[in-house]
């Protein structure tokens, strides 16, 4: 059994005026993603290893997580489309991997891979923060195929903060 926590980077700032790829989290998007890692810890999804876009949003969004898990952070998986998505995942070696990324590709990645719809307002728009929860009856990643995921939860921030 191998589990997928699928995670959209917390809300960036645009205002900074730096390049896409080294935009910052705002103020929300730092609350957001420090509250996404309590929620992780309380409810004992912690991963044991971490496929992270470069991208600086993604490498802050990690870091309010406060998890300890072996992280790689890989150019390929900055505003990849699901396919590349799943090719990196089918490399992992964790039982428990979280993959940070960029829609709309992590969107896309997240409904292919669930055997039925998710039924949640937002799942759809996976919006900033948004943060899919799968098991998949694999011993090894690369086994993976779409359509397969059972859904153990989703999450949007402000599900957790409003």
């Amino acid at each position: 059994m191998k589990r997928l926590i699928l995670m959209r980077h917390a809300k960036s700032d645009w205002k900074t005026g730096q390049e896409d790829h080294e935009r910052p989290l705002n103020a929300r998007g730092r609350r957001a993603a420090t509250v996404l890692g309590d929620w992780m810890r309380q409810n004992g999804q912690l991963p044991d290893a971490v496929l992270s876009s470069s991208a600086m949003r993604t490498r802050e969004t990690l870091d309010r997580l406060q998890i300890k898990a072996q992280a790689t952070f890989d150019p390929t998986l900055y505003l990849a489309a699901s396919s590349v998505l799943e090719a990196v995942l089918k490399g992992a070696t964790g039982e428990r991997v979280l993959m940070l990324g960029h829609n709309p590709g992590i969107g896309d990645f997240a409904a292919e891979l669930m055997e039925r719809p998710v039924d949640h307002p937002r799942f759809h728009a996976y919006p900033t923060g948004a943060t899919l929860i799968a098991d998949f009856d694999i011993d090894h990643w690369p086994e993976l195929h779409l359509g397969t995921g059972r859904l153990v939860d989703f999450i949007v921030p402000r599900d957790l903060t409003d």
